[in-house]
């Protein structure tokens, strides 16, 4: 154990300033200051949900100080490349091995980065690395070390191979509980309860604090000849899983307020010292799903997209899903309710349109007495005019088209190869 004056609170800001203060990290500045930062008695190690940390007391009581600040350096990674939102869909896979996964990139380059050992990884009492690190894994992302950790996890359990099996047992999120935030042999926790359990307005708010750290992260190693300057730039163009876009975005802005609850108490009245409950509901009138079929988008990721529509709706139930079609007019206007929704991938048929003119779906949507409650539209962002008006919320979805920048509603980009 090791045995100083501080306090665990006082150490752990002493960690935090000296990595503050340490040029190799300028670029991490902004990111250490995201967030609040707290020890707890009943925190068994470190963890953070992508915004707060927290440290445990024993747990900083066992650490030296290289190795401390080897942890915070840890969890301010975790925030910075958004591992709780970017591979939440690996987690819902298999959250041991998602965990590992993303353990394994983070130790690689922190201890890639400390060779003078101003960093160091915990080490267990008889030398062994608590932690995971591994140089096979090196200049590898976190999906890159899924697949191979899966693979080997595979391999263990079919006796084929003497795969290490790091990730752990297989299953998703769900067979396990939903808890799954230990890293499987890493000395931390991740908190994906925590994170999933931000609203929308934070979930924004969070994203943009981050981007703009990143940011000025890349101008300070840029003005200070840092070899970070390029990574942090890849970094802003790093893309959220669309799918957990698409999921939020319906199961957020479409819910009803049928009741209420105090299960979870309205955070918007929380700061203020007023405990109202949230509303609630299992109840969604009109979702409407504006396809562009001008003839950039083939039937193959269009029956994708439907696909993974559809299966977020299956949880919404929506009263009724409306599909329009369109080019430089709406040429196609289907009505699926909760009695014909599972036909709705095979079904459809799509209709041409011409040009390419998505101030028409408004224009349609008013004209026709359509008020959903939100809008999805996809499309490849190649428009003639403008991105029309809306008066309810619309999410953008944009496929091989990172220039496209919408002036309205909240837009997340689509490969065609992943559909």
């Amino acid at each position: 154990m090791y045995t100083v004056n501080l306090t665990e609170e006082q150490r752990l800001q002493k960690a935090v300033g000296r990595i503050m203060h340490e040029p190799r990290y300028t670029a991490l500045a902004g990111i250490i200051m995201i967030g609040k930062r707290t020890v707890c008695d009943k925190t068994p190690t470190a963890s953070t949900d992508g915004r707060d940390e927290k440290y445990g007391r024993e747990f900083i009581r066992e650490l030296r100080d290289s190795e401390l600040r080897f942890v915070v350096i840890h969890e301010c990674y975790h925030k910075m490349y958004r591992h709780l939102i970017t591979w939440r869909h690996l987690w819902k896979e298999n959250p041991r091995i998602a965990n590992a996964a993303m353990d394994y990139v983070i130790n690689f380059k922190i201890d890639a980065e400390n060779k003078d050992g101003f960093c160091t990884i915990p080490k267990n009492p008889d030398g062994s690395v608590k932690g995971l690190l591994d140089q096979k894994y090196k200049d590898m992302d976190t999906a890159q070390v899924y697949a191979l950790l899966k693979k080997d996890q595979k391999e263990q359990d079919s006796g084929d191979g003497s795969g290490s099996g790091s990730g752990g047992t297989s299953g998703s999120a769900e067979d396990s509980g939903g808890d799954s935030g230990s890293s499987s042999g890493g000395f931390d926790e991740h908190d994906w309860d925590g994170a999933k359990e931000m609203d929308a307005q934070e979930a924004r708010e969070l994203a943009k604090e981050i981007d703009n750290a990143i940011r000025q992260g890349a101008m300070m190693a840029g003005k200070m000849n840092l070899s970070e300057q390029l990574a942090l730039q890849e970094l802003l163009k790093v893309q959220v899983d669309w799918r957990e876009v698409l999921r939020d975005f319906i199961t957020t802005t479409c819910a009803g307020k049928d009741y209420s609850t105090w299960r979870r108490p309205n955070r918007r009245f929380m700061s203020a010292g007023v405990y109202m409950p949230s509303a609630i509901s299992e109840r969604v009138d009109e979702l409407v799903i504006a396809v562009d079929t001008s003839g950039s988008i083939g039937s193959k990721e269009l029956a994708s997209f439907l696909s993974e529509v559809k299966g977020i709706c299956d949880h919404v139930k929506p009263e009724k899903i409306r599909l329009l079609y369109w080019g430089s007019s709406v040429v196609g206007d289907e009505t699926y309710d909760e009695h014909t929704r599972d036909q709705l991938v095979n079904s459809t048929k799509p209709k041409g349109g011409g040009g390419t003119d998505v101030e028409c779906v408004p224009a349609y949507m008013k004209k026709h007495n359509i008020n959903p409650q939100a809008v999805i539209c996809l499309t490849d962002g190649y428009l003639y005019g403008g991105w029309g008006q809306w008066s309810v919320p619309v999410l953008w979805t944009i496929m091989d088209n990172e220039s496209a920048t919408p002036d309205c509603g909240k837009t997340v980009h689509i490969t065609a190869r992943d559909l």
